[in-house]
């Protein structure tokens, strides 16, 4: 091997190559096994990625696709690289893939709850992210219901689509007294919300809870430390957005008697 630096640079032709040796025109989806890009990158004198799931994760929620796998897909329609089972990716076409935050919803001020020696000692931007969610109640708040956290960096194999993980499980009831699993998935930095994950927690919820109703909550931090939340759901082989909330955590004080007016008449139109 040449020994060239382990880059996006090398993770673009390795994938690159791996569509090319599996894509026809008109193909609108085909699998490949995790061991094709050790010998990909070995054909073509690449150093071979320490992390071979890696190459699948950064195309999945860091980085946009090459533009010459882009251009083949149909109109209106995007590449999306899911598991298929154990060691195994499915490459297929859907309507939607990355799931941004609006900018032009109000954020709502919600009195900042979390503990500051939490703050202080959160190991990364996810789990600080995670942390103000849990301890703000903002899976309560966004969905109307009592929610409590399960688990976190849950990790579980699904039929069908192998080893997953989920971000943080919740359970919940509503005043109806009917129960909830929620799933959440937490992004930041330059990570971004993807239609691969949504369909792997609700693939989950629905065979490790199946007389439970999945509601699936997207968080991330958007400008100014703003958390935006979104309730996904499934409609047939594409993921919707259901609803979109954004919150700013802010000191007590720093919520006005004129924010107060304001959200109580969006809680109680006319």
């Amino acid at each position: 091997m040449s020994g060239k630096p382990l880059n996006l640079n090398v993770y673009t032709a390795i994938l690159k190559e791996i569509f090319k040796s599996h894509y026809s025109r008109g193909m609108q989806s085909f699998e490949f096994d995790r061991d094709e890009i050790r010998s990909v990158a070995q054909a073509l004198g690449l150093q071979v990625p320490k992390n071979l799931g890696d190459v699948v994760y950064s195309f999945r929620y860091r980085t946009a696709l090459p533009d010459d796998i882009v251009r083949t897909a149909r109109k209106g329609f995007e590449w999306i690289i899911e598991g298929a089972g154990k060691s195994k990716y499915v490459v297929k076409q859907v309507r939607r893939n990355r799931i941004l935050p609006r900018e032009d919803l109000l954020a709502i001020k919600i009195p900042d709850a979390t503990p500051e020696i939490i703050a202080m000692y959160a190991q990364g931007d996810e789990q600080a992210l995670l942390a103000k969610v849990r301890y703000n109640r903002l899976v309560d708040v966004f969905l109307g219901c009592v929610a409590y956290s399960l688990q976190n960096h849950l990790r579980t194999t699904v039929k069908g689509m192998g080893q997953i993980e989920v971000d943080e499980m919740y359970i919940a009831v509503d005043r109806f007294g009917a129960q909830y699993v929620i799933p959440v998935q937490a992004k930041t930095g330059n990570d971004q919300h993807s239609a691969v994950q949504t369909k792997q927690d609700i693939a989950c919820c629905v065979d490790k809870f199946p007389h439970l109703t999945c509601r699936a909550v997207s968080a991330q931090f958007a400008n100014d430390g703003v958390i935006a939340m979104f309730e996904l759901t499934l409609d047939g082989d594409d993921v919707r957005v259901v609803q979109e909330r954004h919150y700013r955590l802010v000191p007590a004080d720093s919520v006005t008697p004129e924010d107060l007016r304001q959200y109580r008449v969006h809680s109680n139109p006319p």
